[in-house]
């Protein structure tokens, strides 16, 4: 779907829209076999209030990311939210720990968890969404630690497909939409291609050959504020993008934080860590040069 967005003139409209149209004129400096993909935004809220969600809203936006578990939740039950944002869609980017998933999946319009980074994770994630009676299955990433990083939640790159094959043949009710990267933020801030994005994308091609599918059916989440453009350019479908939207976040003194999913969306089939405890769309948009998954 491609409709109309942040054309309010409220600040966080114009800087959606400013974000769109740098998602546009990066879309164009693709490699031609991948105009046809469509582009998802999260906007990733976490830290910030209510009232900035529901002004983006108001301007069109409906995927939103959290990384923590407390205030998804608090979010996602805001009497607020749920009268005002009947069709929102939470994705979860921040490290879950197991004990943690059924709050998560009790979440209304949950869309998407970006994080799964083991079997046991994608085991209670897969029973606790079952029970539930959902009509859909959950859409989930596999995270990938393309970095290599310690600080860095995440599956090897070589663990990735049978990872995927674990998350086909036994979680009947859970539906792998794509691979998560976060990446070295040092590996982002030049002009040579980022080997995370580089190495996410070679991941890809192995779990596709493995699952039996084409490439593309996969979806690759990968960029966050300071370069969603280069990871656009390399063939992400899913930018996390949080300060740029909503300005800089004030963490509260008691939370501490390292290496985030942001920076420091219904679930589209057709493609369409933060710390080790607890650690990144637009609608659509009037450019008929690239779409915008809804």
């Amino acid at each position: 779907m491609i409709r109309n967005m942040a054309s309010k003139s409220s600040d966080i409209g114009r800087q959606l829209r400013s974000v769109l149209d740098r998602m546009n004129a990066a879309a164009l400096r693709r490699p031609q076999q991948l105009q046809g993909l469509n582009i998802r935004l999260v906007a990733v809220s976490k830290t910030k209030p209510v009232s900035m969600i529901l002004e983006a809203y108001d301007c069109g936006q409906r995927h939103f990311g959290e990384n923590y578990v407390k205030e998804l939740e608090e979010k996602g039950h805001d009497p607020q939210i749920l009268q005002h944002c009947k069709d929102i869609k939470w994705h979860f980017i921040g490290h879950l720990q197991k004990n943690k998933v059924n709050r998560v999946t009790n979440v209304p319009g949950l869309c998407m968890v970006e994080t799964v980074d083991s079997e046991k994770l994608a085991t209670a994630l897969n029973n606790s969404w079952g029970k539930l009676s959902q009509n859909r299955p959950l859409h989930i990433m596999l995270q990938v630690n393309t970095s290599g990083e310690d600080s860095k939640n995440g599956l090897q790159p070589s663990e990735a497909a049978a990872m995927a094959l674990f998350v086909q043949d036994k979680c009947l009710h859970l539906k792998l939409a794509g691979l998560m990267t976060i990446g070295a933020f040092e590996r982002s801030v030049g002009d040579d291609i980022n080997p995370d994005f580089q190495c996410l994308v070679q991941c890809r091609q192995k779990v596709a050959e493995v699952l039996g599918v084409g490439e593309l059916e996969l979806e690759l989440s990968m960029g966050m504020s300071h370069d969603f453009e280069h990871a656009i350019e390399a063939g992400s479908t899913n930018i996390r993008v949080g300060s740029t939207i909503f300005g800089v976040r004030d963490y509260p003194q008691n939370q501490t934080h390292g290496s985030t999913a942001s920076d420091s969306n219904s679930c589209s089939s057709s493609l369409t860590s933060k710390n080790k405890s607890d650690s990144g769309e637009a609608s659509g948009s009037s450019h008929n040069s690239v779409s915008f998954v809804s």
